[in-house]
């Protein structure tokens, strides 16, 4: 790849929606498994007022969480900047698709020891409620749910409008 494609190489922001039915009718191996190819991470960070897509949560490798190493207790990251891994499903409904789960996990990080903090069982759970349609935002701080809010919104209105009510009165207008 040259110099002049590389530069003009955009940063992928897309959610990823599901392609397949694992229960397709093939009735081979893999019937009823779980499929995470309709879920994508959202990366909350209210320090620098941004929201972005970052496929890498789902092997714990996104930006945040690269080149730190995790501590089960917060309390071994007391000056750990704040962030959150959003876990949103979009499934399709009869007016297309949206924002079917929605469930957001707290990460803890200091750069300055190398050193960060989450919840591995928590992150597990939220990424299982939101592949089972709940929201779970309510613990989020007020910035992050409406940094959260104000990107899926923008990143498509058709999935926001097509979203229950419920979802959309958990995250401020």
């Amino acid at each position: 790849m040259s110099k002049e494609d590389g530069s003009k190489q955009k940063k992928s922001n897309a959610f990823t929606i599901m392609k397949d039915d694992s229960t397709d009718g093939h009735g081979g191996y893999g019937i009823g498994a779980v499929s995470l190819e309709n879920i994508s991470p959202v990366i909350i960070d209210p320090n620098e007022s941004r929201a972005f897509v970052d496929m890498g949560a789902m092997h714990a490798r996104s930006e945040i969480e690269r080149r730190v190493k995790f501590l089960p207790n917060k309390d071994e990251v007391p000056n750990g900047l704040l962030y959150w891994i959003v876990w949103v499903t979009v499934e399709r409904g009869e007016n297309g698709p949206y924002y079917y789960g929605v469930a957001g996990s707290e990460v803890r990080v200091d750069r300055s020891i190398k050193r960060a903090y989450k919840s591995m069982p928590e992150h597990v759970t939220h990424m299982d409620k939101s592949m089972k349609g709940k929201y779970i935002v309510e613990h989020m701080d007020d910035a992050s749910k409406k940094l959260l809010a104000d990107f899926l919104r923008s990143f498509d209105a058709k999935m926001w409008e097509n979203a229950p009510d419920e979802l959309k009165e958990a995250l401020p207008a």
